[in-house]
C-alpha cells in the first residue's frame, strides 16, 4: 500500500504537467496569437455629441452637506445643461 504523502507529493509534481496543454491550446485558439483569418474584437459605441455652433453649456454648482460617519462633510454638486445662445 502507498503512504498517503507519498500519493499526495505525486499529485502535485503531476499538476504543471497536466496543465501545460490546456495553456497551450488556449494560446492556439486566442485570436490575439496572431491568426490573420480572426476579426477584430468588437470594441464599445462611443455616443459622440456635436451640438452645434448656437448651443452651449451652461451649470450651475453648489455645496451640498452630507452625513458621513466621522461626521457632516461639504461635498461639491455640479449640474449642466444645453442652452441655445
Amino acid at each position: 500500500m502507498i503512504p498517503k504523502p507519498l500519493i499526495a507529493i505525486l499529485t502535485f509534481a503531476a499538476l504543471p504537467l497536466l496543465a501545460i496543454p490546456s495553456a497551450v491550446a488556449q494560446s492556439m485558439a486566442s485570436p490575439i496569437a496572431g491568426s490573420s483569418d480572426a476579426t477584430p474584437p468588437r470594441h464599445a459605441r462611443r455616443i459622440i455629441i456635436h451640438p452645434g455652433p448656437l448651443l452651449y453649456r451652461r451649470c450651475t454648482d453648489w455645496y451640498e452637506l452630507q452625513d458621513r460617519p466621522s461626521g457632516p462633510v461639504l461635498y461639491p454638486q455640479m449640474r449642466c445643461w444645453w442652452v441655445r445662445g
